[in-house]
């Protein structure tokens, strides 16, 4: 036993100086775990602060957005009516100037075809200048009532105006300057 004795002295200040350095490393893993604790709630607390901002700015970016498309609707509801009003305005007026060539013509068409065909076209231009006139001086609103109410009384009617209508748009619209020449 006497050999074993030593052995273990010199084994000791090994085990002391193994567990010293275990020591040391706890203490470092723990301070350097502590510090990663610390630096995630910093990143934490500014992660929320930037997305907050980011927020805050997005707000605000689609509220100026929703005010700018509101003006633009606006805008380019003003601009419809406009547009349309001058194109009721022009309407009538053609419909009111095809009402007098139609009346002009009559005394032609008295000497031509006879007095009966010339009161049918000054009864036909008399109608279309009335209804240049009722065009004229109705708003938007009474036009749509009066459309929906003559499409309801005579739905058969309406369609065949609105395929005719699609024709002639269709062909005034499809001319190519190649076809033309």
């Amino acid at each position: 036993m006497p050999k074993s004795k030593p052995a273990q002295e010199s084994a000791t200040p090994e085990i002391a100086e193994t567990t010293s350095d275990e020591a040391a490393i706890k203490s470092r893993f723990t301070r350097a775990i502590e510090e990663a604790r610390t630096r995630a709630e910093a990143l934490r607390g500014d992660a929320a602060e930037l997305t907050a901002a980011a927020r805050e700015k997005a707000a605000a970016t689609a509220t100026e957005w929703t005010e700018q498309a509101g003006a633009l609707a606006s805008q380019a509801r003003e601009k419809g009516v406009e547009l349309a009003q001058q194109g009721k305005a022009k309407t009538s007026e053609a419909i009111a100037v095809v009402g007098r060539a139609i009346v002009e013509t009559a005394p032609v068409i008295d000497e031509k075809l006879g007095v009966q065909y010339g009161d049918y076209a000054r009864t036909a231009g008399g109608s279309l200048e009335s209804t240049a006139e009722k065009l004229a001086a109705k708003d938007f609103a009474d036009l749509g009532d009066d459309v929906k109410e003559f499409v309801r009384k005579s739905p058969a009617t309406a369609l065949g105006i609105a395929a005719v209508t699609g024709f002639l748009f269709a062909r005034l619209f499809s001319r190519s300057p190649d076809r033309d020449a």
